[in-house]
């Protein structure tokens, strides 16, 4: 069970006649199942990429191989980059981007695992926040998808 109602992001969503396309990395379409567990989640959500490798970020995303050169595929600049391609590629009006360090491994000094930079691109904007997530792998996912759901729902005034 989410703590985000996703039934309640999906009404609004619906009753505003907007939809949200999305851009996974870290989570690997967890996020994406959350929001088609729901019945007639086809109203507001149709598009979502999983977008694991940088050159997965780049080809379906449009993400800039400068940027995930000179910040890395954990940051900010390139979960923006994630967000405002999904949006644009979908035809989307709000678009939801992870990437992070679910771990065991891949962590380092100034990223560790649980880092996961999360973004929301809409008709107002990009927003994007930083999250150190505790627990194993499985953990750190399933906050990564709470996480994102709530800055969605925080974003769409809920």
């Amino acid at each position: 069970m989410h703590k985000v109602d996703v039934v309640r992001l999906g009404d609004a969503l619906r009753a505003r006649k907007e939809t949200v396309a999305l851009a996974e990395s870290c989570t690997g379409g967890l996020i994406a199942a959350a929001l088609t567990d729901v019945a007639g989640s086809s109203d507001w959500f149709g598009w979502g990429f999983v977008s694991y490798a940088n050159a997965a970020k780049q080809a379906m995303l449009g993400v800039r191989a400068d940027t995930l050169a000179a910040f890395g595929a954990v940051s900010r600049e390139t979960v923006l980059e994630m967000a405002g391609g999904a949006r644009s590629r979908a035809s989307a009006d709000w678009a939801v981007a992870v990437s992070g360090i679910a771990g065991p491994g891949g962590g380092s000094p100034g990223k560790p695992v649980g880092t996961v930079w999360i973004a929301v691109a809409g008709p107002d904007g990009v927003a994007a926040e930083c999250h150190l997530f505790a627990g194993d792998r499985a953990a750190v996912r399933a906050q990564t998808v709470e996480a994102a759901l709530a800055l969605l729902a925080a974003r769409l005034g809920l």
